[in-house]
């Protein structure tokens, strides 16, 4: 909140339960609550839509300010930059971005009950860095940036592999996001067998090893961009 531009209408891409945009209707006279299904919001400043970020349906400029928190990592890659063209079309002035940042999406991923295929933890499609963002919003500038939290969780191709055959037993089950593969509700693996307990166990070896040589970086970066 301490990065919010001055302005009069702001646009919440990804709005949810209404919990930002509540907050943003405290700084902006007209707020829009989007996302994929219509938000129920009650407040008499918020307008609540249905729509998809790649496709928004609003002129050129329509929004002082475009606000869009955990959102762009759960973008299909293929549709990323078409998604990033739109938020910066639509806004008149300033977009603000929350994503992860650098987080190594092999770390807690899942393996599905059904299809028994690997996603990513959390529905996490995409990774950011400060310098992946400039590119993705070619023209805008960085007027503002913070980091948020810390963690050093990193991994590498041999356990992560390990723990893929391992049947990812510590994987993020509790997120909201079903399987990316076949849609079903994800749920924890059954009981592992001694070979998949070996596997997990070398697994956190080489994690633990690595982990010496890994510094902290923060977890999530936002960045008021301006046109």
């Amino acid at each position: 909140m301490a990065l919010l531009p001055p302005g009069t209408s702001a646009l919440d891409i990804g709005a949810r339960d209404g919990f930002i945009s509540k907050l943003l209707a405290d700084r902006f006279a007209d707020v829009t609550a989007l996302d994929l299904r219509q938000p129920q919001i009650n407040h008499p400043r918020i307008q609540c839509v249905q729509g998809d970020i790649t496709a928004l349906s609003f002129p050129d400029d329509s929004f002082d300010l475009v606000f869009c928190a955990e959102v762009l990592e759960h973008i299909p890659p293929h549709l990323l930059v078409t998604a990033c063209r739109e938020l910066a079309r639509v806004a008149g002035q300033y977009v603000l971005i929350g994503v992860p940042y650098r987080q190594d999406i092999r770390v807690g991923r899942t393996t599905c009950g059904r299809c028994h295929r690997v996603s990513p933890p959390w529905g996490h499609l995409n990774t950011f860095d400060q310098p992946r963002l400039r590119e993705l919003f070619p023209g805008l500038t960085v007027a503002k940036r913070t980091f948020v939290g810390q963690t050093n969780e990193h991994t590498n191709s041999l356990s992560s592999a390990l723990m893929d055959l391992a049947g990812n037993p510590y994987g993020s089950y509790a997120q909201d996001e079903p399987c990316g593969h076949c849609g079903a509700v994800l749920t924890p693996p059954p009981p592992r067998r001694l070979w998949q307990k070996v596997a997990s166990k070398a697994a956190f070896v080489g994690i633990g090893l690595q982990r010496r040589f890994v510094k902290p970086h923060p977890n999530w970066i936002h960045l008021l961009l301006k046109k």
